[in-house]
């Protein structure tokens, strides 16, 4: 930013010498086009000036009375300069139909004023150059508005060239063509720069930024949602609020992690923009059924666990049914209380549910086991017979409820479908084999 500073200053420092040599030598030979290049100079000097005092407001860092910066000071600089420049062009041309209805001074277009033109342009393209630069290399608007009032200058300036070299040819009223010429140039330059200017300051939202941003919230893989984004920008720097869906079941580390990713990929596509991101759950058209009654259910305080949720369409509409888990030491009336609550949740979070059955369940308390010597031997052999591999582990464990097996294989299976069925059968053989075995837990692991 001091380099921005920089550049401001030299552009003082340039409109003071330009508007010395034009004014001097538009007085002494009467060229209402110099003369009227002079005040286009002069609206440059305090156009510098305003450049110089705005970049400095505008480096200052965001505080609690300007959180998103300071940077829109620039923009109101460059406002009022193209206001200086509307004033300017409606006296320059004033003056130039007056000379042109009347007559006016002579004009004396000497070899010394043609110099002084030349020099003039010389100083015009090298500070439209070094501006043009600055402007891209910070992104400043400010800077930016100074080089286009730079480029109007170099335009001016050859056209009054042009009209001197005519009055040196016998056409006294091209001076006062030239000066008209000028002044349609700087009106025109004025109206673009306050024309940007105002579509800032208004948060118009940059067509070309946003269209970047949205292609790449698109693009992001695993995908989100993207519901709304809005944009706008100041002092050359992006800002973006984007509003996206996640799975309704996902986690808060999720929807963050989601977030970060979106901020990231607007980042890429707009380098240094300022991106905050909302995460919202997914409505009913993004989730599904299941899952949402799932997750409405355990929001209830004191539910337990929730299983066998089941969706079935009938004619009068879809029908929901699941099963509750409460502690088994509820009394009836109050566990029934509970379930309605459940009942009413699911209502409100799953709209297109026409009604919801459940059932109750007591929560097991923990119950005691003795590990102890199975037929291990039987249970290996079945294992080895069916799936030709070893178990990884086998325990058993003496219940209240009877001798229970757990086993753990490790299978070559691709799904989890496969992998469960492979589970199932094994534990219908076991079963049949060792009818003393209460109950088989079977859990699958990759190989």
């Amino acid at each position: 930013m001091e380099a921005q500073r920089k550049a401001a200053l030299w552009s003082v420092f340039a409109a003071l010498a330009l508007i010395a040599l034009k004014l001097g030598t538009g007085l002494a030979t009467h060229s209402l086009g110099l003369v009227s290049e002079a005040a286009h100079s002069g609206t440059d000097l305090i156009a510098a000036l305003l450049t110089f005092f705005a970049v400095g407001v505008a480096i200052r860092p965001a505080d609690p009375g300007h959180q998103y910066g300071h940077g829109k000071a620039e923009h109101l600089a460059a406002l009022a300069e193209g206001a200086i420049l509307v004033i300017a062009s409606v006296v320059i041309v004033w003056r130039a139909i007056v000379r042109l209805v009347d007559g006016g001074t002579s004009v004396h277009a000497t070899w010394y004023a043609l110099v002084v033109v030349a020099i003039v342009i010389c100083i015009d393209v090298a500070r439209t150059t070094a501006s043009w630069r600055a402007a891209r290399a910070y992104s400043s608007p400010a800077l930016a508005s100074n080089a286009l009032h730079f480029g109007s200058d170099l335009g001016g300036s050859v056209a009054v060239l042009v009209g001197l070299l005519l009055v040196r040819s016998g056409y006294p009223r091209a001076d006062a063509v030239a000066a008209l010429l000028v002044a349609a140039l700087v009106l025109v330059a004025a109206a673009r720069l306050m024309r940007r200017n105002v579509d800032v300051l208004m948060d118009r939202a940059p067509a070309a930024a946003e269209e970047a941003a949205r292609r790449a919230i698109v693009d992001m893989r695993p995908a989100v949602q993207l519901r709304r984004l809005r944009m706008r920008q100041a002092a050359g720097r992006v800002f973006a609020d984007v509003v996206i869906g996640v799975d309704y079941g996902a986690a808060v580390g999720q929807g963050h992690a989601a977030a970060d990713l979106v901020e990231r990929a607007v980042q890429a596509a707009l380098p240094e923009a300022d991106v905050v991101v909302h995460v919202e759950p997914a409505g009913p058209a993004d989730a599904d059924v299941r899952e949402r009654a799932h997750a409405a259910a355990l929001d209830v305080p004191r539910v337990r666990e929730v299983h066998n949720v089941s969706v079935l369409s009938v004619e009068s509409g879809t029908q929901l049914s699941l099963h509750l888990k409460l502690p088994g030491g509820l009394a009836l009336e109050e566990a029934h209380a509970i379930a309605e609550q459940v009942e009413r949740a699911i209502e409100r979070a799953v709209p297109e549910v026409s009604s919801v059955q459940t059932h109750l369940e007591p929560l097991g308390e923990q119950a005691a086991g003795t590990e102890v010597a199975g037929d291990a031997a039987t249970v290996r052999r079945i294992v080895q017979t069916e799936l030709g591999v070893d178990p990884a582990d086998l325990r058993f464990v003496d219940t209240d409820e009877g001798l229970v097996a757990y086993l753990t294989l490790r299978l070559g299976a691709d799904t989890l479908a496969a992998a469960h069925a492979d589970a199932s059968r094994i534990e219908e053989l076991i079963r049949r084999e060792r009818p003393e075995i209460a109950d088989v837990v079977v859990h699958t692991e990759p190989q």
